[in-house]
């Protein structure tokens, strides 16, 4: 040791910590000596102890590095400490023990090959010979010297300096730490004199906000019963089967009197009877991954492999997963690769520099949103999201990730005037480290047995639900934003003008089956005045409702998935607030307790009949009857199973006019056989299977008919 050495050790800037503390040879008189050492600010006085016994320590510095002489190798020793006021406690030395982590996993970290680098970054508890501890890692390629801190050290960075190994990863086995306690990595940059405490991108487990702390936790710690359900699923295909999403906010789902959100256990009783009631197939959570602000609704991510704490401690939400799946509903959850935010405690300028995200702002922050876009052409970083992803379905069993903001991933010019952007190496506007970053996405996840994507995505780029190796990007299926956007505008329209719109209902049958298709009523349409899906509908009550009923028969008869967001299915006027609960007080009212029981119906009646989910996306699977008649505003159309014998026929009046002795064709003769859902609002949904002749469409003038039904 040497005096600038010593004090780099006292002041905490030291980047080789194990060159001055831990066991040592020392070379006196041409005699081979060993020493201890170890920084111990908060110590009064410090032996070492050994399997020979007891040897005191000496002070070398004011600050508080303790050293002792011994004669020969230690082998084996603990630290016992005396502090200020007379508390007495023993460890063993972090700085005794070998490197964590071997080449091979430093060498697939830096080839960004280590699909589970989550099990070798991070915190994570092990044992080293014979005693049990954390080994702490994390990636910090530019930084000068990062330390763990916490409770154990008294979050003295000083304390626990961490071994830099290749590729830019810093490890340290801290004995004695264990599961539930709170930690941050230090970080002192090289550069411009920036350091900044921050939590473990790979932590599994953090503080309640808005506190912000990682916290250690086990991965294997909870016992699934969903084995029947995990065994089944690589077996299932939901292209063809009926999936019914009811897609939901955790923090404004149902509220507590004391206004309260409910826990992941208590969702798991309330929101699993409630989905099992409404006869849905999959829940979809709006993201749960840890994030400190609340109103960004989960969408500004900090954690990427812990769930938020608001809800309660990780096994709580595999318990909501596993209690699904037992009842018989998968589950989605919402995935954010496409930017985070710049919190100083996240992954922004992580190591005093452009880490994760890109130092050009042209490339590497949305303005619009005031979030930091990821890197993609950095191994490291799409390593970083690709494990993120497959942990999910991995470790929490979740059935399929809906991808956000696809759209934004796509397009270096996404939102961005001339001049805000940089073109790609051919002069275009793609992103194509995305585009190969989401290929490559899509092929590993597709991996996890019976696991699926979705992507939010609003443009037309061509193949988004395509295979990978048919040139597209690989998801499973794709959100119809156009259907969704045309169908909304067209019934906002009074009905009197709705034959001068006649084509916003018959336009997505041009591209319906251009790609896999989800029809989404998503959460983005009932804020920022835009109004509840209700609230769309023109007209009176009545009107409104019968309108509201029209949409959702509509949208169950069209090809294509089915999404809906939580208060639609029972008409809450307001928009959706995430600080509030869904109106759930309106269900004592007649039409929307009748809109409610439609819903469900549907879902029901959707299920049940093959027509309606087997061949969703081919046009095997659709054939018009009827598109001309803009100026009544009626259409109809016939809906196939695999087993074009087995038929629907769809017949849709959108205006409130009563069309008596309306016929339609049908596609053989036979004998008539139709079912009817009703409800207590009137609406009634009519179905035919096999037919004899001409099928009448009539509807009756009558207070419980619905006009637009």
């Amino acid at each position: 040791m040497n005096v600038a050495e010593i004090e780099a050790i006292a002041g905490g800037y030291h980047g080789d910590p194990f060159r001055i503390l831990g066991p040592h040879r020392q070379e006196t008189a041409g005699a081979a000596q060993w020493e201890i050492r170890a920084f111990l600010p908060q110590a009064e006085s410090v032996e070492a102890v050994t399997p020979n016994g007891a040897v005191p320590m000496t002070k070398q510095h004011e600050h508080g590095l303790w050293v002792a002489e011994l004669p020969g190798k230690p082998e084996r020793y603990r630290l016992r400490v005396q502090r200020p006021g007379g508390a007495t406690e023993e460890f063993d030395d972090a700085y005794r023990f070998p490197p964590a982590l071997s080449d091979f996993d430093l060498h697939l970290h830096a080839e960004g090959s280590n699909l589970e680098v989550y099990r070798t970054l991070g915190a994570h508890i092990v044992e080293v010979d014979g005693v049990s501890g954390v080994r702490f890692a994390v990636w910090a390629p530019n930084a000068l010297v990062v330390s763990v801190i916490g409770n154990f050290n008294d979050w003295d960075a000083r304390r626990h300096p961490m071994r830099l190994r290749s590729g830019g990863v810093w490890e340290l086995f801290i004995p004695g730490v264990g599961e539930g306690l709170p930690y941050k990595f230090q970080v002192r940059s090289r550069f411009q004199g920036y350091q900044q405490e921050k939590a473990d991108p790979f932590a599994f487990e953090t503080e309640m906000p808005p506190k912000s702390a990682s916290v250690v936790k086990r991965l294997d710690s909870y016992q699934w019963g969903d084995h029947e359900w995990m065994a089944a699923r690589p077996q299932r295909n939901w292209l063809r089967e009926p999936m019914s999403v009811y897609e939901l906010h955790m923090g404004s789902w149902l509220r507590k009197p004391n206004h309260d959100s409910l826990s992941y256990r208590e969702m798991a009783v309330s929101l699993v009877e409630y989905c099992q009631k409404m006869g849905y197939t999959h829940i979809e959570l709006m993201p749960i991954m840890e994030h400190p602000f609340y109103a960004s609704w989960g969408y500004q991510v900090i954690g990427y492999f812990a769930p938020t704490a608001r809800f309660g401690p990780p096994d709580d939400l595999r318990f909501l997963i596993d209690r699904c799946h037992q009842a018989g509903i998968g589950v989605i959850v919402d995935w954010v690769p496409a930017h985070f935010p710049k919190d100083a405690h996240g992954l922004a300028y992580f190591d005093g520099t452009a880490l994760y995200e890109h130092a050009d702002p042209r490339q590497g922050e949305h303005s619009d949103w005031g979030t930091l876009i990821f890197n993609f052409g950095r191994t490291e970083v799409c390593q970083f999201l690709i494990a993120s992803a497959l942990f999910w379905l991995k470790e929490y069993h979740f059935d399929g990730l809906r991808v956000d903001a696809v759209a934004s991933m796509l397009y270096l010019d996404y939102s961005r005037k001339a001049g805000e952007w940089i073109p790609n190496r051919y002069g275009g506007n793609e992103n194509l480290e995305a585009i190969a970053f989401l290929r490559r996405f899509n092929e590993l996840a597709h991996r996890v047995d019976g696991a699926f994507t979705v992507a939010e995505e609003s443009t037309a780029f061509a193949g988004v639900s395509r295979p990978v190796y048919l040139n597209g990007l690989g998801f499973t299926m794709k959100w119809n934003m156009g259907w969704m956007h045309d169908m909304l505008a067209y019934f906002a329209t009074d009905p009197v003008y709705r034959k001068f719109h006649h084509n916003s209902i018959t336009f997505s049958m041009l591209y319906a089956f251009t790609e896999n298709f989800v029809l989404p009523v998503s959460h983005d349409e009932v804020v920022y005045g835009k109004r509840s899906v209700l609230g769309k509908m023109p007209g009176d009550e009545w009107q409104r409702f019968a309108n509201a009923r029209a949409f959702f028969a509509y949208m169950y008869a069209h090809p294509g998935k089915k999404l809906s967001f939580m208060g639609a299915e029972l008409g809450q006027y307001e928009e959706w607030d995430h600080d509030s609960a869904v109106r759930w007080d309106l269900l004592d009212h007649k039409f929307h307790h009748g809109l409610h029981t439609m819903v469900r119906d549907l879902n029901w009646f959707y299920r049940a009949h093959p027509a309606l989910h087997q061949v969703d996306f081919h046009s095997e699977g659709f054939q018009w009857v009827d598109f001309h008649d803009a100026d009544a505003a009626v259409i109809a159309f016939l809906r196939f199973a695999e087993d074009r014998s087995n038929s629907i026929l769809v017949c849709c009046n959108f205006t409130p006019v009563v069309r008596e002795a309306y016929e339609f064709g049908v596609p053989q003769p036979g004998s008539t056989k139709r079912s009817s859902i009703r409800t207590r609002s009137g609406m009634a949904a009519q179905t035919w299977g096999t037919h004899r002749g001409r099928c009448p469409f009539r509807r009756r003038n009558t207070a419980t008919s619905s006009r637009s039904g």
